[in-house]
């Protein structure tokens, strides 16, 4: 690891800590980071989700929930904002596009509905059991929620105008799916001049194990830096804790 420490907010009045990361350290504090929680839904971390339903393995996801469960615990902890992202489309897919549309194609909840007519309506609809955040990761008063309409969570939503209101640099991401949607965002994020953290183990991919290490590569590489659980809780931890 080099030595070099990546600060995304060098004017910063309030303290802040070092996150071990690679390609390097990052500072960061809990005025301007924010933890992103991205599609922790039935829909792709339960038995009968659509992403069991359409085929993927959702078992890993049982392990990345206790984890991402302890990162959002230190964020709240430390007064840091937690925003949970929810994909997913109105209760009449409008939002999800016609033929004319690639999601319309690629979405694999909307190719499995169409596939199995038993199952029309039941995916990734908001006001369904599909669209809800998994029951252990509820959010609390002051977490926010915002919802996506397409993987990439600055698509067509409000989640720049909510960082960009609170002075947020800094997205710490975890969720699923590591090479869908997390990468996605994170992705539009640095383009938007965002600094992108990826915590390797509170994430979760769909496909085989290489598509993992492919979003690892390219987000240390190319699109931000690359932590864990471990060193985000002891970092964060010597915060002082949030005034209540």
């Amino acid at each position: 690891m080099s030595e070099a420490i990546v600060d995304p907010a060098p004017s910063r009045s309030g303290p802040s800590v070092v996150l071990p990361a690679r390609p390097e350290a990052i500072r960061l504090d809990a005025a301007t980071t924010a933890l992103i929680v991205v599609d922790m839904q039935n829909a792709y971390a339960s038995k009968g989700g659509y992403v069991d339903e359409a085929g993927f393995d959702v078992g890993p996801a049982a392990g990345v929930i206790p984890r991402i469960a302890e990162v959002v615990d230190v964020a709240r902890a430390a007064g840091m904002p937690v925003i949970f992202l929810q994909n997913g489309w109105d209760s009449g897919y409008v939002e999800a596009g016609t033929p004319l549309s690639p999601n319309w194609h690629k979405s694999n909840a909307l190719k499995t509905m169409r596939a199995r007519p038993d199952l029309a309506g039941k995916f990734l609809a908001r006001g369904g059991w599909d669209y809800e955040l998994v029951e252990a990761l509820a959010p609390r008063e002051n977490d926010l929620r915002v919802h996506k309409p397409r993987y990439s969570a600055f698509f067509n939503s409000q989640l720049d105008s909510v960082l960009r209101a609170r002075g947020i640099r800094t997205l710490v991401f975890t969720g699923i799916a590591t090479n869908v949607c997390v990468e996605s965002t994170l992705r539009d994020g640095f383009h938007l001049e965002y600094f992108g953290v990826l915590l390797e183990d509170a994430v979760h991919h769909l496909g085989p194990d290489f598509i993992r290490e492919a979003s690892l590569y390219n987000v240390e590489k190319f699109f931000g830096w690359v932590s864990t659980v471990a060193d985000f809780r002891t970092a964060i931890g010597q915060l002082p804790p949030k005034e209540i």
